[in-house]
C-alpha cells in the first residue's frame, strides 16, 4: 500500500426531504449565492419550488444561472464568473447532477482567480483558492458531490479535460434517493456505468497489498451492477434508488482509491471522444474500457483473475487463465447490454476511423511523458489500437 494523505471534508446530508433544508445550511456560510442548475427538469418536477422556498425562508438572496450541458462548456462558466464578481457572490448552490456540480466547482475556481481558468485545465496553475460550493444531487454517478475534482469541455477548441485541487471539495451536498425517481433510465444507468468504471479505475493497479481497497472496490461493483438490474423493475423503489445513490458516491470519494496507484486512461480516452460527440460519458466508458481490459490483462493477470473470481464468481483454476479472464470481461460486457449500454464506437455516433489518431494524440497533449495511464502506459499506438478493437 502507498503512503498517502485520506481527506474528505465534504458534509453528506443523505435521506428523505433533505434538500426541504437547504436554506438553513446554506446560512452558515452566505447570504447572497448563485443558484446553478441545468435544464428544465429542475422546475418540471417541483424540486426548484422546494429549493427556492427553503432559500427564501432563511433569507437567502440567489441569483439563477441556468442552462449547463450534459458535457459543461466553457462558455457558461465565463458567465457565472462574471456574474459572481460583478453581483460579488461568494457561494453557489449546485442543483443537478456531476456536469451542474462540475460547472459549479469550475466556476468557483475561477472567481477569485485573476487569470483564465483554463489554465487550471490545461495544467499550467493549479486551484488555491475557491469560493464554497454546496450541492443537492438530482443525477448519481459522477461522483462530483463529494470529489475534488470536475470535468468540462472547451467548446471553442473541442477539448474536453479535467482539473483537481483540496479546494474544490463541496463543503455540504445533499443526496434524496426520491429526487431520482425521475431520472429518465439511460440517464440512471450511464450513471452507474460511470460509477462502476470509477471504481475499476482504482482497482486495476500494480500496486501490492491492497486486499482492504480491493474488497472495497470489489463489493461496489458487485452491488451497483445488481441495484442497476433492480432499479429497471422498480424505478421507484426508494430503497434501491438509495444503494444506487450511496454506492455511487462511495465509488468516487477515493474510499476505493486510497493507497493505490490508479490508471484513469480509459477516462482519458472517453473524455476526448465526449469533447466531439454528445454523448453521455457512461456509454462512452461502457463502449471504451472493456476494448482497454481486453488489451492490458496480461501484464497483470492476477488482478484480474482475482475479479474474475471475486466479482463473477469463476472458481480459480477451473479455466485456462486468459479464458476465465475472457469470460469475465464478456460477463461484464453481456451486464452492460442488459441494461442498454452500447458496445461499439458506431453505435456512439464514432464512424469514421480517421479520427483516431487525432484522438489519440489529443489524449497525451498535455502528458509529459506522451503515455496515459498507470496500470499500463499507453502511447498514441495503443490507444489506436484500442479504439479499432472497439469499432
Amino acid at each position: 500500500m502507498l503512503s498517502g494523505v485520506y481527506r474528505n471534508p465534504t458534509t453528506i446530508f443523505f435521506g428523505r426531504g433533505v434538500e426541504l433544508t437547504v436554506g438553513e445550511e446554506v446560512k452558515k456560510y452566505s447570504k447572497k449565492i448563485l443558484l446553478h442548475y441545468g435544464g428544465e427538469s429542475f422546475k418540471k418536477y417541483g424540486l426548484y419550488e422546494k429549493v427556492a422556498n427553503s432559500l427564501k425562508s432563511s433569507g437567502i438572496e440567489f441569483i439563477e444561472l441556468g442552462g449547463v450541458k450534459s458535457n459543461p462548456e466553457a462558455g457558461l462558466i465565463y458567465e457565472g464568473i462574471n456574474i459572481c464578481r460583478k453581483e460579488k457572490i461568494d457561494f453557489i448552490l449546485a442543483v443537478g447532477g456531476g456536469s451542474v456540480i462540475d460547472s459549479a466547482k469550475t466556476v468557483g475556481i475561477g472567481v477569485p482567480y485573476e487569470g483564465d481558468f483554463i489554465d487550471f485545465f490545461n495544467k499550467k496553475q493549479i486551484p488555491q483558492k475557491s469560493l464554497k460550493i454546496g450541492t443537492i444531487l438530482t443525477v448519481p454517478g459522477s461522483g462530483s458531490e463529494s470529489s475534488d475534482g470536475a470535468v468540462i469541455t472547451n467548446e471553442r477548441v473541442k477539448v474536453k479535460y479535467d482539473c483537481g485541487s483540496p479546494v474544490m471539495y463541496p463543503v455540504f451536498s445533499m443526496l434524496n434517493p426520491e429526487i431520482t425517481f425521475t431520472v429518465p433510465r439511460q440517464h440512471t444507468f450511464c450513471g452507474i456505468v460511470d460509477a462502476i468504471t470509477h471504481v475499476l479505475e482504482r482497482y486495476f493497479s500494480n500496486t501490492a497489498y491492497v486486499d482492504c481497497s480491493d474488497r472495497i472496490c470489489e463489493g461496489l461493483v458487485k452491488t451497483l451492477m445488481k441495484y442497476a438490474l433492480l432499479v429497471d423493475k422498480e424505478p421507484d423503489n426508494y430503497e434501491v434508488r438509495a444503494e444506487i445513490m450511496w454506492g455511487c458516491k462511495l465509488a468516487h470519494d477515493n474510499t476505493a482509491g486510497f493507497g493505490r496507484k490508479q490508471d484513469w486512461a480509459s477516462h482519458k480516452i472517453s473524455h476526448e471522444i465526449g469533447s466531439r460527440y454528445a454523448v453521455a460519458h457512461g456509454a462512452i466508458l461502457a463502449v471504451i474500457f472493456p476494448a482497454w481490459m481486453k488489451y492490458v490483462y496480461k501484464t497483470n493477470e492476477q488482478i484480474f483473475l482475482q475479479f474474475a473470481n471475486r466479482v463473477f464468481d469463476i472458481e480459480k483454476g477451473a479455466l485456462e487463465n486468459s479464458q476465465a479472464i475472457l469470460v469475465a470481461i464478456d460477463k461484464f460486457q453481456l451486464f452492460l447490454k442488459a441494461i442498454g449500454m452500447p458496445s461499439t464506437l458506431q453505435e456512439i455516433g464514432l464512424i469514421n476511423k480517421t479520427e483516431f489518431a487525432d484522438i489519440a494524440n489529443n489524449c497525451v497533449s498535455v502528458m509529459p511523458s506522451g503515455t496515459i495511464g498507470n496500470f499500463v502506459r499507453l502511447s498514441t499506438q495503443d490507444i489506436e489500437l484500442i479504439l479499432n478493437s472497439c469499432f
